[in-house]
């Protein structure tokens, strides 16, 4: 997706040898994997090793004495159990945050109702302002589009303040004319190619900005009510989280998010509230620099992060989602998405990840 500006550079950093660590990580007994023995963990070539690798859910489920540096957030008013780094002070970890019917519903809605104009995606500065993109997706539908022809024309907003001329459409595969000139994608396709969309104040990736001139929707109220609620941990003493802007992340099998700093929002003392939907993944929290050897972690789907101040400060990344084993992970997704309308999604979220993401802008 997303990283490290200079590849070359951060190949000699603590934090980018620890996102190859991860990203080549080949899990045991996968099918079609060789039958020879394979070398001892932590060996070039062989399958790797995740014992480093801190599992909330699991201390979680021993209650017993915590490792060295982890401790328990004690928050009045909150019900969830809350986990913390004594050394990296302002991260906030909430594991099961969300009953696994409330990650159903974020999940429908994070690919039914976030992609929807006004919001910006990454397939916005392509194919334009594209409605109504996961009932194309599902009914296999194709988007047409079709320039400089003698179709009538619809002026189209980009969303970046560059308008063109384009007429384009969903159409079943038998109403496409041959020999038209016209360009076609399958939504299916499209819907693959999903990678980012942004609600409330909209986020322009090409200069890393918030633009209030750009189009935009109130984030929706039962989501800001959820930051709010989940937010507290993190918040001063007193004062309530303010919901503003959200990313909504979504990664295929292969994706990776690389380290980063989230430093757009004018105070780092409000967190950045992080939901995790949908496939396991490994998240790094690292330090200030990339040179610091990051703590990576299990993130999985009903899990939320919150990231405030200090924390707000240091590089973190997904290198790595899990899509080939354990799906009894999601099984509780599986075996509550397994009716005939969310056979779409269902298929979807067994080979992908959905992060939301909301913060406070100003």
């Amino acid at each position: 997706m997303y990283g490290a500006s200079d590849p070359a550079a951060a190949d000699r950093t603590a934090f980018r040898r620890a996102e190859k660590q991860y990203k080549l990580y080949k899990p045991p007994n996968l099918k079609g994997r060789s039958r020879s023995r394979s070398k001892p963990d932590g060996v070039e070539g062989g399958c790797g090793d995740l014992s480093a690798v801190v599992d909330f859910h699991a201390l979680l489920a021993a209650d017993g004495e915590l490792p060295a540096g982890i401790g328990r957030s004690n928050c009045a008013g909150f019900d969830h159990p809350v986990f913390c780094f004594l050394d990296r002070p302002g991260f906030y970890f909430i594991p099961g945050a969300l009953s696994t019917e409330e990650q159903c519903y974020w999940i429908r809605e994070s690919l039914k109702t976030f992609p929807q104009p006004p919001n910006r995606t990454n397939l916005t500065a392509i194919y334009g302002s594209i409605s109504d993109l996961f009932v194309a997706a599902k009914n296999r539908k194709i988007l047409v589009e079709v320039e400089n022809s003698d179709v009538q024309e619809k002026e189209q907003n980009n969303g970046d303040g560059k308008t063109e001329s384009k007429y384009s459409k969903f159409v079943e595969d038998s109403e496409i004319q041959k020999g038209e000139g016209c360009r076609s994608t399958r939504a299916t396709t499209l819907m693959r190619k999903l990678r980012w969309s942004t609600l409330g104040l909209q986020f322009d990736w090409s200069k890393r900005n918030y633009d209030v001139s750009l189009p935009h929707k109130r984030i929706p109220d039962a989501l800001a009510n959820l930051a709010k609620n989940m937010a507290i941990p993190a918040m001063p003493f007193g004062e309530e989280f303010k919901p503003e802007a959200a990313i909504v992340n979504y990664y295929g099998p292969s994706d990776m998010l690389g380290g980063h700093v989230d430093d757009m929002e004018a105070d780092w003392t409000k967190p950045i509230v992080s939901i995790s939907l949908g496939c396991k993944c490994i998240f790094l929290l690292g330090g200030k620099t990339r040179d610091e050897v990051p703590t990576a972690m299990f993130l999985r789907s009903g899990d939320i992060v919150l990231m405030a101040g200090e924390a707000r400060e240091r590089f973190h990344g997904v290198p790595r989602i899990f899509t080939e084993s354990d799906q009894q992970e999601i099984s509780a997704l599986v075996s509550q998405l397994s009716g005939e309308d969310d056979c779409f999604i269902l298929d979807y979220i067994k080979n992908s990840r959905i992060n939301i993401n909301i913060r406070q802008v100003y």
